[in-house]
């Protein structure tokens, strides 16, 4: 069957058709489209057994392998989540953006030393050039680090079969899988032709040895002594496995390296006559094999094309005679910082630049900004002439739709760092003597990693006024369900905050008045407190409306 899909859905669908028994996940651009794929395919195939079966449905969805598709608190959770799956002998699925690599570390890290039972593939999605990131890194550095194989589709096709083959080499190498893609991967669409029948879940199979899962340091040092032997057999599959493939060209003293979607902005530009040898790399660790023939066929000079960090560009370094030029991103071949283009890839190349079109005058930049109607807008309008009442107040912002506040009209924020940092941002402040020190929080990032923040807070008193933004749901991807959805104030209270000073207010303008009196008497209060400012997000509430009608 043929279908046209965006590259997250050809992962998604890969999984599907491996058997998945699971996707663990917290939504982040690029990368949340993978999970979405996977309920909506669930609703579907519950819709269908209901039509099919009336009251049965349920029984009947369970019988061909009902898939776990739930949003996780955090990048972590999703990672232990299915790290747990997978030692019940199942297939799990955990995606994330790139900056959730660094929530899940921990756990990511030690999966390579417990090893898997069940396919386990980690999906991350880097986002050169930071279309909506705070942040430019390459999740290839985790693989590398965690020294378990890698995956870099270069086209939609590919994401699909190479999901599936992932599980596969999951199962057969006992290891975790990374699966790296890159904005332009992700977010594009491709034709792309998939089996006609998934394969089945896999039944529930303990693991044969449970020490495995049990990281004290005697048993720990017998697996990563074990992973470290496994390395060779890695690289022997990387060149085996007919992912990457080497072409000798018409003129092998230059040669080209090329990864992921580099690849095709490789083959747009590429001209028979210059005869490269060209080295497509889809499959990590790098097949040495491949880059020794490339040097025994006589190449002076190589041109690394990857998107991201220049990855593979240190590590071929490492691997040929310092007589052959290495030309990438370090050398300024390439740019050092972005996305690759057609554009740069062709003047690394050395062809001529296209001809290039002035932007009309008529195009005006429109930066981005809060929804009109969105219940944030109201939060920093009463913020602000709160805080305009002292002579140095400080507001640490966070991850969110909210972050916007920090534009125009509004500039409210001070700091933006990662999730779940403004409310420990604000209690270091406080503890430096600001006052006053106040972080602004949105529900769903609070719940991912704001929660032990707030209890640093309580444990020492601190003298930080907490700002909730409770829009319902996880605004900023798309309005995915957020944990803590009416919950905040169990949390807060839990916590240790003391009930009086956990307020609620209602962010509309009638509410004014209300809002800023709330704000200054917890300003006012010497010790930890939260203000919960709660109403729906004007695109979702849109989307209910629309659903009741």
């Amino acid at each position: 069957m043929k279908h046209l899909l965006l590259g997250d859905e050809a992962i998604a669908q890969g999984a599907i058709d491996a058997g998945l028994s699971g996707v663990y996940a917290y939504p982040g651009t690029p990368s949340t489209e993978i999970t979405e794929y996977i309920q909506l395919s669930e609703k579907r195939r519950a819709l269908s057994a209901s039509l099919e079966n009336g009251a049965g449905s349920a029984c009947s969805i369970e019988a061909r392998g009902k898939i776990f598709c739930q949003w996780a608190t955090n990048e972590k959770t999703a990672m232990e989540g299915a790290l747990g799956m997978s030692y019940m002998g199942k297939r799990a699925l955990v995606c994330m953006k790139h900056v959730g690599m660094n929530v899940c570390a921990d756990a990511f890290m030690n999966a390579a030393i417990t090893g898997v039972n069940g396919g386990l593939v980690v999906l991350a999605a880097d986002d050169p050039s930071m279309h909506s990131s705070q942040n430019e890194q390459d999740s290839r550095f985790y693989a590398k680090f965690a020294m378990i194989p890698c995956l870099e589709p270069s086209n939609q096709q590919e994401a699909y079969d190479i999901t599936r083959y992932a599980f596969d080499l999951s199962e057969q190498l006992k290891t975790p899988v990374l699966l790296r893609v890159t904005t332009r991967m992700a977010h594009s669409r491709a034709i792309v032709e998939t089996v006609d029948e998934p394969m089945a879940q896999k039944p529930m199979c303990l693991p044969e040895d449970v020490r495995r899962f049990i990281l004290l340091p005697a048993y720990a040092r017998k697996n990563y002594a074990h992973l470290v032997q496994m390395q060779d057999t890695f690289v022997s599959i990387s060149g085996q496995a007919g992912w990457n493939t080497y072409t000798k060209g018409s003129c092998p003293t230059k040669g080209i390296v090329t990864t992921g979607i580099a690849y095709n902005y490789l083959m747009e530009n590429y001209q028979p006559q210059m005869g490269y040898s060209i080295l497509k790399v889809v499959q990590y660790p790098l097949p040495v094999d491949m880059i020794q023939q490339m040097v025994a066929d006589g190449v002076q000079e190589i041109l690394v094309m990857e998107e991201g960090q220049p990855v593979v560009e240190e590590m071929i370094r490492g691997m040929v005679p310092s007589t052959i030029a290495i030309k990438g991103r370090l050398t300024g071949a390439l740019p050092r910082m972005g996305e690759l283009t057609p554009d740069s890839v062709r003047l690394a190349l050395g062809l001529e630049a296209l001809p290039q079109h002035d932007a009309d005058a008529l195009v005006v930049s429109r930066p981005p900004a809060l929804c009109q109607g969105c219940g944030h807008r109201d939060v920093y309008a009463a913020l602000n002439e709160v805080a305009r009442e002292y002579a140095s107040p400080r507001i640490f912002g966070d991850i969110g739709c909210y972050t916007l506040g920090a534009l125009s009209p509004f500039q409210a924020l001070h700091a933006t760092v990662e999730m779940g940092a403004s409310i420990t941002m604000a209690k270091g402040a406080a503890d430096a003597g600001q006052h006053p020190a106040i972080a602004i929080i949105g529900d769903s990032t609070f719940t991912h990693s704001g929660m032990t923040g707030l209890l640093d807070c309580v444990n020492s008193n601190a003298n930080v006024v907490v700002l909730i933004s409770d829009n319902l749901t996880t605004g900023m991807t798309g309005g995915q369900d957020s944990a803590g959805t009416g919950r905040i104030e169990q949390i807060c209270y839990g916590l240790g905050v003391e009930q009086e000073h956990v307020r609620v207010v209602v962010p509309l303008p009638k509410n004014m008045e209300e809002i800023k009196n709330i704000l200054r008497e917890e300003i006012e209060y010497n010790g930890t407190s939260v203000v919960i400012a709660r109403r729906e997000c004007i695109q979702t509430l849109k989307r209910h409306l629309k659903a009741k009608k």
